[in-house]
């Protein structure tokens, strides 16, 4: 199918200001699944320069710069992608002993993943919590990962929040609410509890009610012989063709879609839209 993605924010200072350097991250991923027809990034006011550039992780960035004051600013990404339908489940594991809980990375490999591997966030809360839904998985890879995310699904309330970082791992656990940034960030401090190298993903889901207006979040891992395969807590399910990918990291905040600053006595309102339409 063909897709059809328009992604704006737009901030309203309530006095003129200078804006510092800002790094967006409003560009699709290329997939073997999934291919770019047409991109077009909007930023008014026009940059006095503007750098696009690959990051530490290998996502597309641009780095806009600018030297007059405004009191808007805004960004608008324009693309149409290309996304085949593919099975998700078709993988295997090598070596085969991966298919179950817990598992070592080849050495090449573990060495390649270890920001993905850090224990940041991983408390024994969090700890219980995954080996509870690895056991009722009987420790099978697969099916832990599908699992806790369709148990966040059934059991957690999605709250909207537009800005401001992810809550921690444990506090998401405890209160059984928040956005899909939150969702995400636990599910990755639970993968990594048990060794599995887990990433943050931002996008977009097409045909999600929920999501359907927003930008998304969702978690990525890393299976040996099958590479990084996408599950989404907020939805509870494996990552298929109706995703598409903009950037991801072992850090959520270094992938928010715009990050910058500015100078002055003043205060900001963002409105951000999404609409995705299938051609």
């Amino acid at each position: 199918m063909v897709l059809s993605v328009e992604h704006t924010l737009h901030y309203i200072y309530s006095n003129p200001v200078l804006l510092t350097p800002h790094t967006i991250y409003l560009t699709p991923k290329a997939s073997p699944n999934q291919e770019i027809n047409t991109y077009l990034l909007d930023i008014q006011p026009v940059p006095n320069l503007l750098f696009k550039n690959i990051d530490v992780e290998g996502n597309a960035q641009f780095v806009a710069f600018f030297n007059s004051s405004c009191d808007k600013l805004s960004f608008k990404a324009t693309f149409e992608i290309v996304s085949e339908t593919f099975n998700p489940y078709h993988f295997i594991y090598f070596p085969f002993e991966s298919e179950k809980l817990p598992f070592k990375y080849p050495e090449k490999e573990r060495s390649s993943l270890s920001s993905y591997l850090t224990q940041e966030g991983v408390t024994t809360l969090i700890d219980q919590f995954a080996r509870q839904i690895a056991s009722e998985a009987d420790w099978k890879t697969t099916d832990f990962l599908v699992n806790i995310s369709r148990y966040i699904r059934a059991n957690f309330i999605y709250e909207k929040r537009l800005e401001g970082v992810a809550n921690s791992p444990e506090r998401t656990l405890i209160t059984r609410k928040g956005t899909c940034r939150d969702y995400a960030v636990l599910m990755i401090a639970a993968c990594k509890s048990l060794g599995i190298a887990a990433r943050f993903v931002s996008g977009y889901c097409f045909g999600s009610a929920l999501q359907e207006h927003e930008l998304h979040a969702w978690v990525e891992v890393y299976l040996p012989g099958a590479g990084w395969r996408g599950f989404d807590p907020t939805e509870g399910k494996i990552v298929d063709n109706q995703y598409i990918t903009l950037a991801s990291s072992a850090e959520a905040e270094l992938i928010n879609p715009v990050r910058g600053g500015f100078r002055g006595n003043t205060s900001s309102v963002l409105n951000a839209f999404v609409n995705i339409q299938q051609k």
